[in-house]
């Protein structure tokens, strides 16, 4: 099958089976009371959200699952291989492929525990830090593995070329993984914004995977944004769902699962930049507020919630950011299309 119809046909399943999911997932949430909690702690205005159906990411895990099984079928009926085309090293991009993709609903599995207890057990803080930390150590080593087992413990630079990480790759993995998958995480505090972020990462991830050749991620990426925009079609304010941890795990790990399967797992720093914006933002708060007892840089983060308390609707908060991250994947794009080797 060609690249570009595989992409098409990810696409627009993605984005027809998290819309229309939603006809039935939403009022099912509805009937299972699986109602979003609002903490104290966050804005006021955010507690007439009290009782929004939560858990909602399973519409666009749902789509990009579905996408991928429909465009995977279909090109092996052709007799084709898009995951792995005629790489060389066909067995490692498999492998990248496919354990990005568990990695990624393992987070999942995670966030839902984390919602299941919010939602159903009435406890507003869910999995201790504990156990949350635990839980994702255990999915950071067995990815973390796969690619050593794959020989994928390398990384490309621009203008250098592949550099093989050594030992520093098991110091480097566990720190990209945890704050990415916690920043994502983090970026899901009001109606669209993570959805709308993660939307435009997608798109750039389309972009970089074609000029590395790397086919079978810009499916996954295609299948990621079509899924995305479905969804948002729900989550847009006002929010008719949430997408709960189960969401924002499940997309935080596909964003760590797409940059190392282009080996470039720094990516994540510009294709993503709004996502290291609100996690370097909470952990300046804290420390600051730590170092002068009490005192605040931000009126609250992370960062979104600021701009909140300044006034900003939700819906120019999710603009301004979508640009913001759209600003740093275009500057991605143009350092991998000008910094590959030849």
């Amino acid at each position: 099958m060609k690249t570009w119809i595989a992409m098409t046909l990810a696409a627009v399943a993605g984005f027809f089976i998290a819309f229309l999911l939603g006809y039935i997932v939403i009022p099912w949430l509805h009937k299972l009371k699986f109602g979003q909690t609002i903490l104290d702690i966050g804005p006021s205005w955010h507690k007439n959200k009290q009782g929004t159906p939560t858990m909602g990411g399973v519409l666009f895990m749902a789509g990009v699952t579905a996408a991928l099984i429909v465009v995977l079928v279909t090109d092996k009926i052709m007799g084709g291989d898009i995951i792995a085309g005629d790489s060389l090293v066909a067995d490692s991009v498999r492998t990248k492929f496919f354990s990005g993709i568990v990695m990624a609903f393992s987070y999942a599995i995670i966030g839902f525990a984390d919602d299941y207890i919010k939602v159903v057990k009435k406890r507003n803080l869910g999995l201790t830090i504990a156990q949350k930390s635990i839980a994702q150590i255990l999915v950071m080593g067995g990815y973390l593995f796969s690619l050593h087992m794959a020989d994928a413990t390398y990384m490309f630079v621009p203008f250098v070329g592949n550099i093989d990480l050594g030992w520093f790759f098991w110091v480097l993995g566990p720190v990209v993984m945890y704050c990415t998958v916690n920043a994502v995480n983090f970026t899901d505090g009001i109606d669209g914004l993570c959805a709308s972020v993660t939307a435009t990462f997608a798109a750039a991830g389309i972009v970089v995977a074609v000029l590395r050749g790397v086919f079978g991620v810009s499916i996954l990426c295609a299948a990621l944004l079509g899924s995305l925009i479905g969804y948002l079609i729900w989550n847009w304010n006002p929010a008719k769902v949430m997408m709960g941890d189960t969401g924002s795990m499940f997309l935080g790990g596909l964003v760590i699962a797409v940059a190392y399967c282009l080996d470039m797992p720094w990516l994540i720093l510009l294709m993503g930049i709004v996502y290291v914006i609100e996690f370097g933002s909470d952990i300046i708060q804290i420390a600051y507020f730590k170092a002068t007892h009490g005192k605040r840089i931000f009126k609250m983060a992370p960062i979104h919630h600021h701009f909140e308390k300044c006034g900003w609707k939700e819906k120019k908060i999710v603009y301004i950011f979508s640009a913001v991250n759209i600003i740093g994947s275009l500057i991605a794009i143009l350092l991998v299309y000008f910094g590959k080797m030849k």
